[in-house]
């Protein structure tokens, strides 16, 4: 069991007698004068024995803080030294926690981007449904789907989620080319579980009897459901945001104008404390650019 003195007055005395000056440690370390001089009077009562000699307008190193001193400069710069390191390897790397669906439909695509801008640091992409711990994690930033607001973390809204239907250009062909909501109830549905389906079709004014729509495959992200629609295996419920390449070169199509949202939103969030850390604020100054430029190419 180690027997150290308060880690503070050992700190102000090394200051101390680095400098052979109260004044300067004082003004080195943020303090007064006086805290200097109450420190260094706590540490000698502590030790039992003196480490400086008042004489007359200054301070001079007693043998025993003579024998102290160096080896406790010493182990400052070392303690200095491992942080440093710590903070060097910790800026080398951001950890980026986000959804299946975010991360396939819309981040891996553009993190190069961001990985070509900073190619000093290493950029890891780690995909889950489940909501990051900061505490526990080894994650930076997260983008996490929800309402919002959370407690204990800093957050900024990246886009409202909406959603319609959508298929292959064949899918429609086959069931005549044209549709109204009222036909959906009776087609085949990609993820017919999802609850946007019942609020949007609530929306158009279509009924579904229990609630309950006919059976169809049930996929776990929108992503997947995105690209089965692609493929032409049936109707999915999708957010226009994430698929308008597709939309616009004609993989996908929408059938109705109707939008839909139940207002959750896609959020960028970090823990608090380090709202200034570089690495932290350059990816959320990226993130949002990113998202603004194509949010105004979808308007």
């Amino acid at each position: 069991m180690r027997r150290l003195p308060p880690l503070s007055a050992v700190r102000v005395f090394e200051a101390a007698a680095r400098h052979q000056n109260f004044t300067a440690a004082a003004a080195e370390l943020g303090m007064t004068q006086a805290a200097v001089s109450y420190q260094i009077k706590l540490l000698e009562e502590r030790l039992g024995a003196a480490l400086f000699r008042r004489e007359k307008k200054r301070v001079v190193l007693t043998e025993a803080g003579s024998r102290a001193a160096p080896a406790l400069t010493r182990a400052f710069d070392s303690i200095d030294a491992t942080f440093a390191a710590v903070r060097a390897e910790d800026e080398g790397l951001l950890t980026v926690s986000t959804s299946n669906t975010f991360a396939n439909t819309w981040l891996a695509w553009r993190l190069g981007s961001f990985q070509m801008a900073h190619p000093e640091m290493a950029v890891r992409l780690h995909t889950s449904d489940a909501m990051v711990d900061f505490a526990a994690d080894e994650v930076d930033v997260a983008v996490r789907a929800g309402l919002g607001p959370w407690p204990d973390v800093a957050q900024d809204l990246l886009m409202r989620i909406d959603f319609t239907p959508m298929c292959s250009p064949s899918f429609l062909a086959a069931q005549g080319g044209s549709l109204t909501p009222a036909d959906l109830p009776r087609m085949l549905l990609i993820s017919p579980q999802d609850p946007w389906w019942l609020w949007w079709l609530q929306e158009a004014g279509v009924e579904v009897p229990g609630g309950v729509l006919r059976p169809g495959v049930r996929l776990d992200s929108q992503a997947h459901e995105g690209n089965a629609a692609i493929a032409g295996q049936g109707m999915a419920i999708l957010t226009p945001f994430f698929w308008r390449n597709d939309l616009a070169e004609g993989r996908l199509v929408r059938p109705f104008a109707q939008v839909s949202t139940r207002d959750y939103g896609y959020w960028l969030v970090y823990p608090e404390h380090r709202r200034r850390v570089p690495k932290i604020a350059r990816f959320r100054e990226w993130l949002l650019a990113e998202i603004a430029k194509d949010r105004a190419l979808l308007a």
